[in-house]
């Protein structure tokens, strides 16, 4: 039955930032355990880079938004399952999650993640993904596992299926992204496409492993996948406009990060293919350009013809359309008022960062 996501009760909100703590309180001890079996130094590099320790070992505080495992947990909650099969979803979504983080900021060559020093500035490159590839290989080890009463070893399997099909996907996304930054014109469904495997493949896999975990069928998975695939969508536009005109003291990275790598983001894909002077400016610009070397007066250039073109209009409005059609398909799955009111706090926070 079709329900509409905005019939649940305001008696239910729980700001994002509470669910997503509580997604830490549950998940983080278990994520803790899964990374200590690592070998040295991985588990060490590892820590470092989720926040749990510095560069020598010692404890800090710290770490990511929690978005996924979040998300986890609500999918199990959404038809009633154990907890324990949300955050066995939760800690597996986010090693791959990590794995991608550890990989991604070498091959950018960003040297900042949560305004300190990224893992392979620290450890060494070689170092850093290989404990990419680590934690990828033990996601997969966590699901097949784990430990949940009653949990049928087939879900498991299907788990480890929807898992492995969305790191697929965000690698081939990933792959995809760093060739656009070699190419003059993207369309800007290309470089949705690309989005919605680099990110929004994982996202969306988050909102239905918790589900699956508790045997849910695979309609209604389906249907959670597309929301959470939906949100990624949303949540990366949002990250393009901050990867351009973000506070550095809320993004951790330099002011037009992406910019400077020459990303072909969706601001820029969209002020592109709009034709106007700006546009075609902007085409002219970043022809010439020396990516890395460009003096901050010419990347304060290249934003301000992006945002003449409307690119940065068209990525906001887009944020707003994936947000909505991921509320769509929440519609399309009969669960408690609560768990869906905090599904649609986690949409809306989705949309809200830049602001």
């Amino acid at each position: 039955m079709t329900q509409n996501p905005a019939s649940a009760s305001s008696r239910f909100r729980t700001s994002a930032p509470a669910l997503m703590e509580h997604s830490r309180d549950l998940c983080v001890p278990e994520l803790r355990k899964a990374v200590s079996r690592l070998a040295s130094p991985l588990d060490m590099v590892a820590a470092y880079h989720f926040g749990w320790s510095d560069r020598r070992g010692r404890p800090t505080t710290g770490g990511g938004k929690m978005l996924r495992p979040a998300l986890a947990l609500l999918s199990a909650q959404a038809i009633g399952g154990k907890r324990e099969a949300g955050v066995l979803g939760g800690v597996a979504v986010e090693l791959v999650h990590n794995f991608s983080l550890l990989h991604d900021d070498f091959m950018d060559g960003d040297e900042l993640r949560r305004h300190r020093a990224t893992a392979w500035t620290v450890f060494s490159p070689t170092l850093a993904i290989l404990t990419g590839d680590a934690l990828l290989a033990l996601a997969s080890d966590v699901l097949l596992n784990g430990s949940i009463h009653d949990t049928q070893l087939c879900d498991q399997a299907r788990a480890v299926r929807r898992l492995t099909t969305a790191s697929r996907r965000l690698i081939d996304g990933q792959a995809r992204d760093l060739a656009f930054e070699r190419r003059a014109q993207i369309s800007v469904q290309d470089c949705l496409d690309m989005e919605g495997a680099k990110t929004g493949a994982l996202l969306g896999c988050a909102t239905a492993i918790g589900a699956v975990l508790a045997s849910a069928d695979d309609a209604t998975a389906d249907s959670l996948e597309r929301y959470g695939h939906h949100l990624g969508l949303a949540f990366q536009a949002i990250d393009d406009l901050m990867g351009i005109w973000g506070d550095p003291k809320s993004t951790g990275k330099p002011r037009w990060s992406d910019l400077r790598r020459n990303k072909k983001s969706l601001p820029v894909c969209a002020a592109l293919t709009e034709g106007g002077t700006a546009s075609r400016q902007l085409a002219e610009l970043l022809a010439s350009a020396h990516t890395g070397n460009e003096a901050e007066q010419e990347l304060a250039q290249r934003a301000e013809l992006i945002e003449a073109a409307g690119g940065r209009t068209w990525t906001q409005h887009e944020a707003r359309r994936q947000h909505e059609k991921a509320l769509d398909s929440l519609g399309e799955v009969s669960m408690p008022d609560e768990v869906r009111e905090h599904f649609v706090t986690l949409a809306e926070f989705a949309v809200e960062r830049e602001r």
